[in-house]
């Protein structure tokens, strides 16, 4: 957009506030809010060089542009100086109002983390800080929506201002805005920023495809032109033949855009020029009815691609899209075609902000997403990801039974439509059917089936599931249902466990635990040592009072040995010389684990093996194990790799001359939100892995690294 280009050449303040005059009347609050922006941030400059109060002004343009009130338009000039300066937000409470300050608060970073918000030794500060923030600012959302609008136009303004900033940061900071910010502006309606941040974040993470795209597009420009205004004439006179008039209706031509073209080119592994739908139409009626007569034209006079067509005026999408997309042939050659209302235009470019700048549009978009989000029962870490997950997702609209329409994820799964519609009902969800026929839990769903979730009277453990259901509510239950799983069977194994320390039948210990309130806390025993150590004592000096409960035992019997065997550290008073995985599970190094013994050797599971619950039911002899420290971790890391003989070889061979051991590597097409990548796990006993993850990051285009994760998790 020109206004975009307009902002980003802006570097005096003057210009700046010049710039905001001709969008929005300057009353005596926004005056008095520029008055404290530029006292409180003189001095400070930008990366650029330029006084930083410029940034928050275009903020306020950005702002006023898409028809943001007053009380807006002072909250984006003041978002930074609670954060970067000595202003206190009561100075902000106290010079414009509890709404203003509401709105500034939101968006003003968390800038120091209590401990209980850092939940293990490997949490990035950064990425806890922006994760805190950011459900900071959600929270504050679901009250008023107007904080996201502020905090995408802030983003918007960083964005076309990233090129001063160093290489990193300028990947880090497209990379959270192509995976939060650009998804906020889609699920506000806004398409205009939305497109924007998009482009301009593709633009700093894949450069190289980036100007691949754009110089075709430019070497192509004529030609591709002289198409659609062949095209167009072509359309015009069909329209007007059928009555309706030159005022009725408009017509828009574009060519897609590089991000839209590149994640086509990933989708179907094509190259730019063998795309065929570059060219898309845009036309634009009075009423709903003429859009469905125009579609009528359309159809009668063109082939149209039959899996490609669309309708969001009788289905909108959940952010208030309403078109109707449809794709045709002419002249061998390939067109997109989207038909909508002058007010649904409005809508689709400007959103939630369509009904502040026009005071009409279409459909106001929903927030019930703001509502779904997992703010509680995960870690913080958890929630940022799930949201990120959520956030992303393109979406499709499946029916209930009775025709309620409900949007989910593309690739979503029966069991996420019975979250959808209840957690009760996904808990509890036993059968399901799509188009009345029965499915497996996890069948893939598609736009427009009609699905039908049979529950029974208990929940079935789905919890391994995680991997497979995509919505943050599905994956946070599925969750939550392992933790209390995995607690239950901690439970039992350290009755199990005990009771082989101290010869006892387990249900008879497990009662005598229960009396002398032992049992509050006995989860723990499977995963600490010394709470196990500490409660066998307390359990002996019970003695005293029950010496017929304990009268058989010889107190030298119930001290315990530390057992060293290959990957495992084993306590016990038991004789254990060897140790065995069974044919059920193969647990993998920092998988939770627990283990029963037969005879002298220790069988190690995986703590939600099915077959380990019913020996821990049984009351199978058990002994406290952990994996030895020694063992080399596993990571995970995917890569985007050209399409070139002998490119995955050399990767490998990096890995090789590091000491790594690659111990899988999956190249059948790696869904990322980018592309299409190849996966690699490895095992290393590297130190400090932090040198090498920077080697890889310079020397290969790396889209993630990460520890390896429990199986049994996501």
């Amino acid at each position: 957009m020109e206004f975009f280009d307009t902002l980003k050449k802006i570097t005096d303040p003057q210009e700046a506030i010049q710039t905001l005059g001709t969008l929005t009347q300057i009353t005596s609050k926004v005056h008095n809010a520029l008055d404290i922006a530029t006292k409180y941030h003189a001095g400070q400059k930008r990366k650029s060089g330029e006084p930083y109060v410029v940034h928050p002004i275009c903020v306020a343009c950005i702002v006023a542009f898409y028809g943001g009130d007053e009380a807006m338009i002072c909250s984006a000039l003041l978002h930074d100086v609670v954060e970067d300066t000595l202003c206190d937000i009561d100075v902000i409470k106290r010079e414009f109002g509890n709404d203003v300050a509401i709105l500034v608060d939101a968006l003003t970073k968390i800038t120091e983390i209590r401990k209980e918000e850092l939940v293990s030794n490997h949490s990035s500060q950064r990425l806890i800080i922006s994760a805190l923030s950011f459900r900071k600012m959600l929270v504050a959302a679901v009250k008023d929506p107007r904080a996201l609008v502020i905090k995408i136009s802030d983003r918007l303004h960083n964005m076309l201002t990233l090129e001063v900033l160093p290489y990193e940061k300028q990947i880090r900071i497209s990379e959270e805005t192509l995976v939060v910010y650009a998804p906020v502006a889609h699920r506000l309606g806004i398409s205009s920023i939305k497109n924007e941040l998009e482009d301009k974040s593709f633009h700093y993470i894949f450069p190289q495809e980036y100007e691949k795209i754009h110089n075709y597009l430019k070497e192509n420009r004529q030609s591709l032109s002289l198409r659609l205004n062949h095209f167009i004439d072509k359309l015009n006179k069909m329209i007007l033949n059928m009555g309706f008039s030159d005022s009725d209706f408009r017509i828009e031509s574009r060519v897609k855009r590089p991000y839209s073209i590149y994640l086509k080119m990933q989708r179907k592994g094509v190259s730019v020029d063998e795309i065929l739908d570059l060219l898309a139409v845009r036309i634009i009626v009075k009423n709903p009815i003429d859009c469905y007569k125009v579609l009528g034209i359309v159809h009668l006079n063109f082939k149209p691609i039959v899996s490609r067509f669309k309708d969001y005026i009788a289905l909108p999408k959940e952010n208030g899209y309403q078109t109707i997309h449809t794709t045709i042939f002419d002249e061998a050659l390939v067109y997109e075609i989207q038909i909508r209302t002058f007010d649904m235009h409005k809508s689709a470019e400007y959103g939630i902000a369509a009904h502040w700048k026009y005071k009409t549009g279409g459909m106001i978009p929903s927030l019930e997403w703001l509502h779904n989000l997992q703010y509680q029962n995960n870690t913080i870490e958890e929630f940022y990801e799930l949201a990120k997950n959520d956030l992303y997702q393109e979406d499709i609209v499946v029916f209930s039974p009775d025709g309620d329409t409900y949007a989910l994820p593309v690739g979503a799964v029966a069991l996420d439509f019975a979250y959808a519609v209840h957690s009760e009902l996904g808990d509890n969800a036993k059968e399901a059917y799509v188009n009345n026929q029965k499915v497996s839990l996890l069948q893939t769903l598609r736009s427009g089936d009609i699905v039908r979730i049979v529950s029974g009277e208990q929940s079935v453990p789905k919890c391994t599931w995680v991997d497979a259901v995509k919505t943050s509510r599905a994956k946070s239950h599925l969750r939550l249902q392992r933790q209390n799983q995995i607690r239950e069977i901690e439970r039992k194994s350290a009755v199990n466990i005990l009771a082989t320390i101290f010869g006892k039948n387990h249900k008879t210990f497990e009662r005598y635990l229960s009396i002398k309130g032992f049992d509050n806390s006995l989860f723990k025993v499977t995963k600490d040592i010394g709470f196990l150590q500490d409660l066998k004592n307390k359990i002996k000096q019970s003695f005293n009072t029950e010496s017929s409960f304990f009268a058989k035992i010889r107190m030298n019997l119930l001290k315990l040995k530390k057992i060293e065997l290959e990957n495992f550290v084993i306590y016990t008073n038991r004789n254990v010389n060897e140790v065995l995985f069974d044919y059920c599970c193969h647990p993998k190094y920092g998988d939770e684990i627990l283990a029963i013994i037969t005879g002298q050797k220790a069988v190690v599971h995986h703590k939600l093996c099915e077959k380990l619950s019913e020996d821990i039911d049984s009351g199978i002899p058990m002994v406290f194990v952990e994996w030895a420290k020694k063992i080399k971790t596993a990571y995970k890391v995917i890569v985007a790799l050209e399409d070139k003989k002998g490119t995955l070889a050399n990767f490998l061979t990096t890995l090789a001359k590091n000491g790594c051991n690659v111990i899988g590597v999956s190249y059948l097409g790696y869904k990322s939100q980018f592309s299409t990548h190849c996966e690699i796990l490895f095992e290393a006993d590297l130190k400090d892995i932090k040198p090498f993850k920077e080697l890889m990051m310079r020397k290969y285009k790396v889209i993630e690294f990460s520890s390896l994760k429990d199986a049994y998790q996501s």
